[in-house]
């Protein structure tokens, strides 16, 4: 080893960057920290809003402007104006629109407009693009009417596969962390509490696990203390999720609620019915294992196999 390189790389030398490597990650950990931190204190003030909107609503008895589909305040500028003079929300089913955002996380008036108006523009902007990009790929050969009608196309599926992969992820999440939560309630509702509390309580202890679960959670909380019935912000947490589970827990307790029937019972047999079902999803998922493991065993192991095994006898053999 040359004399530089042995000074240069003494124990000292690596013992300080083995140090200094360690408070780069620390620091990289506590500023992780400190942004999910921030990101969740947003989600939070953004369901305190949300929380004091629908208090405000059901306050002022708005029922008639929200079965039509509009709240009192309108969202401003020129894409609203936009969507109300192209009447939009009949064009691209603004009822159907809203139910799939509300899936998707996204419940005001505003994300619906921004919504309707990119499906708008959407279209327009890809088929210019295709318009503009297909003859400099393609040269002579490309179909401009062709060319145009594909990238409308795209452009008008776009945001709806959007918006669907948003929902699936969301769900995802929310199945992921619902047994976790599932036996939180049942122990909170064992312990005495009411359903509000216990609802709230198991939002505040899931959200570091799902925060989709936790919105979800407060909201239903929201809409028990301020609704006057009581069973429709319980099918709103099984409408706004969209899952079978949540809406099999919805319905025990709207159950309850008619019945006067024990809460407490029918949450111990569908916590145990859950996670029996999540235990047989996983082993669902580890016997498919072994034909997804076919191909790269194939494709990535059996040459490296057979390199190993034969390089040596070829090399013995004087061939290599």
């Amino acid at each position: 080893m040359p004399a530089w390189l042995e000074s240069n790389f003494n124990m000292t030398n690596l013992l300080t960057l083995v140090i200094a490597g360690l408070a780069f990650y620390m620091a990289l950990l506590v500023t992780r920290m400190f942004l999910e931190k921030q990101e969740r204190d947003k989600r939070v003030d953004l369901i305190t809003r949300e929380r004091e909107e629908l208090r405000r609503q059901y306050r002022q008895e708005v029922e008639k402007q929200r079965a039509q589909g509009r709240l009192r305040d309108k969202p401003k500028g020129l894409l609203p104006q936009i969507v109300e003079a192209l009447n939009l929300r009949k064009v691209f089913d603004a009822e159907e629109a809203r139910r799939k955002l509300r899936m998707a996380g996204y419940r005001l008036e505003r994300h619906l407009v921004t919504f309707l108006g990119v499906r708008l523009i959407t279209p327009l902007v890809f088929a210019v693009l295709a318009y503009i990009y297909m003859p400099l790929v393609m040269g002579d050969d490309a179909n401009p009417l062709l060319s145009v009608i594909i990238g409308f196309l795209i452009g008008y599926f776009l945001p709806v596969l959007w918006l669907s992969n948003t929902i699936t992820k969301r769900q995802q999440s929310i199945r992921e962390a619902w047994s976790d939560a599932l036996d939180l309630l049942l122990i909170c509702v064992e312990s005495g509490q009411s359903l509000e509390q216990a609802l709230n309580r198991v939002s505040l202890e899931i959200s570091t696990q799902s925060r989709p679960l936790a919105e979800e959670l407060q909201l239903a909380t929201a809409e028990l203390s301020y609704l006057g019935d009581r069973r429709q912000a319980l099918e709103n947490l099984a409408r706004r999720t969209g899952l079978p589970t949540v809406k099999s827990v919805v319905t025990a307790m709207i159950q309850s609620e008619r019945y006067g029937t024990p809460l407490a019972q029918a949450l111990r047999a569908l916590a145990k019915e859950n996670r029996e079902e999540r235990m047989q999803e996983i082993e669902k998922k580890a016997a498919a294992l072994p034909p997804k493991l076919t191909v790269p065993l194939i494709l990535f192991f059996l040459p490296v196999i057979f390199v190993v095994l034969l390089v040596p006898a070829f090399i013995d053999a004087g061939y290599l």
